[in-house]
């Protein structure tokens, strides 16, 4: 028999050295491409995804100020953080994929994992560009914002929708542009270049979250700008503020009307 969708995902979740992570990601969604998995849901999925020893987890308020300007030890913090957020973010799209699939179907699954796979190879990139400059992942600490943010929302994939793609990766939208532009200004063009790989694959990220978050919505005769922000409401904690970047939010099919009274 051929392994389960589930037992897969479970499997890649629960794999905490970060390139292992990144192969055994890459062949979950190899496999489920290729057909090589049956679509079943036979285990659970864990509350909280195995983490390798380093880097060191403190809360959001606890991470020292990273230096500004343009000295190293300020260019490898900027790259360990945005290494941070693409290694998280490879959990938080298998736990999509296996926490809400049998819910969702085939198409939601497939969507997902194409996700992972995508974070798994910006997260490849980013660990090489930090070994390129002496470093490497783990070397300093990091928050653990992002999944506090997952778990939260593990019982309702609508709510896990509107605060992950559609909130939390939309912001990555938003900030990336300026950071492309300090990196380059810095003579970094491998790093913008980088930059803009993650941007372009994040605009179709995005897009995934609002298409299958509008489809709920509409099964229910509900609007989704009304549900999306009620949702995050209740779930984020933080405030909605610019620079927006609005074509990029338009591309991913969040137009301005979804922030309407929330900014």
């Amino acid at each position: 028999m051929p392994p389960t969708v589930a037992s897969a995902i479970q499997a890649a979740l629960l794999t905490g050295d970060p390139r292992a992570k990144v192969m055994a990601t890459r062949k979950v969604a190899r496999d489920w491409r290729q057909g090589r998995m049956e679509f079943a849901f036979d285990c659970a999925m864990p509350d909280q995804p195995a983490r390798p020893a380093h880097p060191e987890l403190l809360p959001p308020a606890q991470m020292p100020r990273r230096s500004k300007g343009g000295s190293q030890r300020g260019r490898i913090a900027l790259w360990h953080s945005v290494a941070h957020i693409e290694f998280v973010a490879i959990d938080l799209a298998l736990d999509m994929a296996g926490r809400f699939g049998a819910e969702m179907g085939r198409d939601f699954v497939s969507d997902f994992l194409w996700v992972a796979a995508d974070e798994a190879m910006h997260f490849a990139l980013l660990d090489r560009k930090l070994r390129t400059m002496g470093s490497y992942y783990g070397a300093l600490p990091a928050h653990d914002g992002l999944w506090q943010a997952a778990h939260e929302t593990r019982h309702d994939v609508a709510a896990r929708l509107a605060i992950v793609p559609m909130m939390l990766e939309a912001r990555g939208l938003d900030v990336t542009p300026a950071m492309t532009d300090r990196v380059r200004a810095l003579g970094d063009e491998n790093g913008a270049r980088i930059l803009e790989r993650i941007l372009d694959d994040e605009i179709r990220h995005v897009r995934f979250g609002t298409k299958h978050f509008g489809e709920l919505c509409r099964t229910n005769d509900e609007s989704p700008q009304e549900i999306w922000q009620i949702l995050v409401r209740k779930h984020f904690h933080g405030a909605l503020k610019p620079p927006f970047n609005d074509s990029a939010r338009a591309a991913a099919g969040l137009s301005r009307d979804f922030r309407a009274g929330i900014v």
